[in-house]
């Protein structure tokens, strides 16, 4: 996709140029030959860098600010070219629309020759960015697109192909003295022409820019893309996604790209052979959901992927002919890239797959923890870890030689969901380790890869909310999973519904003591008390139990009032540090794929930063994974 990006920018910008050189000048024909030079080698490169910069610097106001800019451009654009569309068909050949059957595609295979099969790939050309709107599935909603579509731009592109080859058929004298589609438009538009076409370029730029933004936040919630600052531009689209890392780097390759190849054949070759293999791509997968989801027969799905594949495989060698003409470095692009979400994966699973074989038993904490003089203090100690079951390596490696943890202790596990979003009643996934006596709970957070519950502000005050609701509906008929650790209550989002804990917004920011007489207690981050009258920050949200309530029972208010005071004691983050090395004699390839991984994680974000957890209350424990 990233070959999709300078490619329509350059092409307006070789229009300008064209404009530009068909002024008269007030010279003699060597001067103007100069001049034509000139503008031919000055001005398509540098304007279509400048206007790359522009777009991606207006990224960040997101797809919806952008998209209300830029509706009106590409409204305006899709009317024009349609209606000179009209006019070419009906003021040079009306009988152009025969060419729509499906004969003359016969007849242009029958007599293929080199040069043909080698134009195929120039045609995919024509479908380049129509594709790119349904990877903006998380921006926009898929009936939008499917009308969009066939409704208006499919008879658009029609209309302008019809139009553009109607004017052809009159006027071809070869492809040396018809080398751009800016001849179909009759003269006295073409200047307007030329600047809707810089606009709409900027457009059909952008909507390649916002799907590659969606593409990667999915791939970074399933675990194949290093961790990135992803912002969420839009509180009712959850797709709609702004990624400042990965927007800077894809200005820089358009760049390079741009000024590395500075010819428009090239980039045009390289885009053909992405567009063709994102459609066998979309194909395979394709033949697999019709097997697999939709549980079609072998018979269905093979046809279709033998079907579809044999006609795109047909494009793929057209498009390998003009391989050492710009397609190479498509294959350097996916080479880079593979590699990346190749490594990252693969570090991640052999993390999980460590995990999994050295974790502890949960008798280890509860039963046997006590025998080690373990003492508890006051507190709540948050555990991040990727395994839903057992003890982690590092905590278990953490109390060995620090015998202390908090009076309740929260085990919080991540788990992405092949769906978008998550339902907030279905969201988290609360259960006990040990026996109530122990305070020791599990949160298993479920989310979908539109979700955002990583990135937000108030995840502590939705976990201990969803921890009140357990406590208050532990014994109760309510919806829940068993697993081996005993049975598992699956709750919503406390905050907005919840009725064990009442969540209350602290609006006093500062303070100077505390106030016994409503039981406020004030968390005093680490590193920050200076004096003993040293304002201190209070806790965002607090929670109440409600004063009347006949369901909670004695024991379930007790329960509540101990989690409580131990927010109010304050909140401790564990990680795990984790440091990967090589088992000896492994082979070159697992060598370099773990040195990657590394690589990766030491440059990518921070887990605490996307936890969004504060340096003062984070606890990290180093772990020497041998893999």
């Amino acid at each position: 996709m990233l070959m999709l990006y300078p490619l329509p920018v350059l092409s307006a910008s070789s229009g300008l140029q064209r404009s530009l050189s068909e002024i008269k000048y007030s010279s003699s024909p060597d001067a103007q030959g100069a001049i034509s030079d000139a503008l031919k080698k000055y001005v398509p490169v540098p304007s279509a860098c400048v206007i790359t910069v522009c777009l991606f610097i207006l990224q960040h106001y997101g797809s919806h600010k952008i998209g209300f800019m830029f509706a009106p451009i590409v409204t305006i654009w899709l009317l024009f070219i349609g209606g000179v569309g009209i006019y070419n068909i009906f003021h040079w050949n009306p009988e152009i629309f025969s060419a729509l059957s499906p004969v003359y595609m016969y007849r242009f295979v029958r007599n293929i020759n080199k040069d043909r099969w080698k134009s195929l790939g120039s045609i995919l050309l024509c479908i380049a960015g129509s594709e790119t709107m349904f990877t903006d599935l998380g921006h926009f909603s898929k009936r939008s697109i499917k009308r969009t579509f066939v409704c208006l731009i499919y008879p658009v592109l029609i209309l302008c192909y019809a139009g553009q080859a109607a004017f052809i058929s009159k006027h071809w004298n070869g492809p040396e003295n018809f080398n751009h589609l800016s001849e179909s438009i009759p003269e006295h538009l073409r200047h307007v022409f030329i600047l809707l076409s810089l606009l709409a370029s900027a457009v059909g730029s952008q909507a390649t820019i916002t799907a590659s933004f969606s593409i990667i936040n999915q791939c970074r919630a399933l675990s194949c893309f290093p961790r990135v600052k992803v912002i969420h531009t839009s509180d009712k689209r959850h797709g709609q996604v702004y990624i400042p890392d990965v927007n800077w780097l894809l200005m820089a390759l358009s760049l390079s790209i741009t000024l590395g190849f500075h010819d428009i054949t090239r980039i045009a070759n390289a885009a053909g052979m992405a567009i063709v293999f994102g459609m066998i791509v979309t194909t395979c997968m394709m033949s697999l959901v019709m097997a697999l989801y939709w549980e079609k027969s072998l018979f269905i799905s093979g046809f279709f992927l033998m079907f579809f594949g044999f006609v795109e495989a047909v494009y793929v060698s057209a498009c390998m002919l003009s391989f050492h003409k710009g397609a190479w470095y498509l294959f350097v692009l996916l080479a880079v890239s593979f590699t990346v979400m190749l490594a990252w994966h693969y570090g991640t699973m052999k993390k999980y797959e460590f995990d999994l074989q050295n974790k502890v038993s949960t008798e280890w904490l509860t039963d046997y923890s006590p025998s080690l003089g373990v003492s508890r203090v006051p507190g709540i100690g948050l555990i991040y870890t990727d395994i839903v079951m057992g003890i982690p390596a590092f905590f278990s490696h953490f109390i060995t030689n620090l015998p202390a943890f908090h009076q309740v202790l929260i085990f919080v596990s991540f788990k992405p969901q092949p769906v978008p979003c998550v339902p907030p009643s279905q969201r988290y996934c609360v259960g006990r380790v040990g026996g109530k006596d122990y305070r020791i709970y599990r949160c298993i957070v479920r989310y979908g890869y539109c979700d955002q519950v990583r990135d937000t502000d108030d995840f502590e005050e939705q976990i201990i909310g969803s921890i009140g609701e357990y406590i208050s509906l532990d014994e109760s008929d309510c919806e829940s999973l068993t697993s081996p650790e005993g049975r598992m209550v699956i709750v919503g989002t406390p905050l907005l519904e919840g009725h064990a804990l009442i969540p209350v917004d602290d609006t006093n920011l500062f303070s100077g003591s505390t106030n016994a007489g409503n039981n406020e207690t004030l968390a005093i981050p680490e590193g920050e008390l200076i004096g003993r009258n040293a304002p201190v920050r209070r806790k965002k949200v607090r929670f109440l139990i409600p004063e009347s309530s006949p369901r909670l029972r004695v024991s379930v208010r007790d329960e509540l009032q101990e989690l409580i005071n131990a927010r109010e004691s304050g909140t401790a983050y564990f990680l795990g540090q984790s440091h990967l090395t090589v088992r000896d004699g492994s082979n070159f390839f697992k060598k370099f794929l773990i040195m990657a991984y590394v690589f990766l994680d030491k440059n990518c974000r921070e887990p605490p930063v996307a936890l969004n957890i504060p340096h003062a209350a984070l606890v990290e424990v180093g772990m020497v994974y041998i893999i």
